[in-house]
């Protein structure tokens, strides 16, 4: 594409050198710069990408993106490049690539799901929903990424804003209709979606997450609030009436606004019926469903996909029916049943709100004298002042507990355990407590500990597969874990 062309999107505020140069590719890693790349140096959290022009014109780079404020232009240093300077770098990034890729929502109806917790559940589900309807789709998601049912691994919830256009293009491309996105936080506040037309966005609940990058809960908010202010007119949005900033964040967008609840009026409403572990039977705007799903936090991730999916302009009875076939979500409240009558719960809660709801729905179906065992740790390298919270949460609703590593990532495992213990503080509750640094030792132990009609839960790593250890990911999975514990086969 020929560079005027791959511009039109932004307003540059100088361009030294020709913009008749055809561009083969854009990147804003030096390292993956090739011969006739536009490289775009943006300010990033742990280096500056304009220290590497020098690198990417070296390898090749034919045109130069930079921010005024960062870096000045030497007209006679690099004759041959063509600099093109813009106010904001990191916030050209996405209308570039998402032009450069074909303008893929355009083509297809992107939906995005924003909150705390319950993103990926939400994303997954609505992604298999239309793919029963006969559609093909697209899924971008903490889990993996999907093209109509091809998995592309993924290591962000929301990639960057080049790697997440190229993606979106591939959907457009192989004739995808809708595509079911995750939006994080860092991904509004840092631009990455910057570009896209979004045709409906869903807030699922707020609570305290990702302070280390957002340093307080409300300039998280902020960045939640924002996507959904810039919702285009012809967007939907489904909100949470039962999260006390589900009406917050819609109070500024041009979308039509719909809520759900469980528990005060709202366009979708449920209650539940019947509930073990085994699934719910749900009362959905007056009409019952059985879903194999458990916890109030599941039926209210349900309203959600069946509300976006009516807004979508699906028959409310064919969503019911698409949802009573759905399964759980890949490390979402999945169970695993032991041969003795114990019962394992893996699940991603790694923060406090979504712990506290995960262990409610526990004990409100556990029956006595059946106990809960929960072993769960905190993610080295975040914010640290959710970790004594985690402990709390886990003691409180737990009748016994064992703190252990999650990813210490390039922490040392004890420090993290000591500042969840030090959320401990009465006689009481540190008699529940024990502490193993060795997940795998720790998840074994509460096998061994649990008798017939006792229930552990395996909080914090859900669905991944390994454990980040000094910048290293070794092979773990809690479900293998609990099987070989429990002498199933893998």
């Amino acid at each position: 594409m020929i560079l005027s062309e791959i511009l039109s999107p932004i307003q540059p505020l100088q361009i030294n050198g020709s913009v008749d140069l055809d561009i083969n590719d854009i990147v804003i890693d030096s390292r993956r710069v090739i011969a006739g790349s536009l490289f775009i140096a943006i300010p990033g959290t742990q280096t500056d990408g304009h220290q590497f022009i020098p690198k990417a014109i070296e390898q090749g780079a034919s045109a130069i993106v930079v921010q005024r404020d960062k870096y000045e232009v030497e007209k006679d240093k690099y004759p041959q490049i063509t600099f093109i300077t813009v106010k904001d770098s990191e916030s050209a990034v996405g209308p570039i690539a998402h032009h450069f890729f074909g303008d893929p929502t355009e083509k297809l109806d992107l939906i995005g799901v924003t909150g705390t917790n319950g993103k990926t559940t939400i994303a997954t589900l609505l992604y298999n929903i239309f793919r029963q309807f006969g559609y093909k789709c697209g899924l971008c998601s903490t889990v993996c990424n999907y093209i109509d049912g091809k998995a592309i691994p993924t290591e962000h919830t929301t990639p960057d804003p080049i790697t997440l256009n190229r993606l979106l293009g591939q959907m457009a491309n192989e004739g995808c209709r809708y595509a079911f996105m995750e939006v994080s936080s860092h991904s509004v506040a840092q631009h990455r979606i910057g570009g896209l037309h979004f045709k409906g966005g869903l807030f699922t609940n707020l609570t305290r997450d990702h302070l280390d990058y957002h340093k307080t809960v409300e300039a998280y908010r902020d960045a939640k609030k924002a996507f959904f202010d810039q919702l285009p007119k012809d967007a939907f949005v489904i909100t949470n009436a039962d999260d006390k900033n589900g009406l917050f964040m819609t109070q500024n967008t041009k979308a039509t606004v719909k809520t759900y609840s469980l528990q005060t009026t709202a366009d979708f409403h449920a209650r539940i019926l019947e509930e073990d572990f085994d699934g719910m039977v749900l009362d959905i705007n007056g009409k019952e469903v059985c879903v194999q799903f458990i916890g109030r936090f599941n039926v209210s991730n349900l309203l959600a996909v069946y509300g976006a999916a009516v807004s979508m302009g699906k028959r409310p009875e064919d969503v019911l029916i698409a949802l009573s076939t759905l399964h759980p979500v890949n490390g979402r409240f999945e169970a695993i049943r032991s041969n003795n009558g114990v019962t394992a719960i893996v699940d991603y809660a790694h923060t406090p709100d979504a712990l506290d709801n995960v262990l409610a729905t526990i004990n409100e179906i556990l029956k006595k004298p059946g106990q809960c065992i929960t072993v769960c740790g905190a993610g080295g390298n975040r914010d640290k002042g959710k970790r004594p919270l985690m402990a709390q949460s886990a003691v409180r609703a737990s009748n016994r507990v064992i703190i252990t590593s999650d990813n210490p990532r390039f922490e040392e495992p004890q420090d993290i355990i000591n500042d969840m213990l030090a959320g401990i503080t009465t006689l009481e509750e540190k008699q529940k407590v024990i502490s193993i640094v060795d997940r795998r030792e720790a998840i074994r132990t509460a096998c061994m500990m649990a008798q017939p009609g006792d229930v552990i839960l395996i909080a914090g790593k859900g669905h991944e597969n390994y454990q980040d250890v000094k910048g290293v990911k070794h092979h773990f999975d809690d479900h293998e874990v609990v099987r070989e514990a429990f002498g199933l086969p893998l």
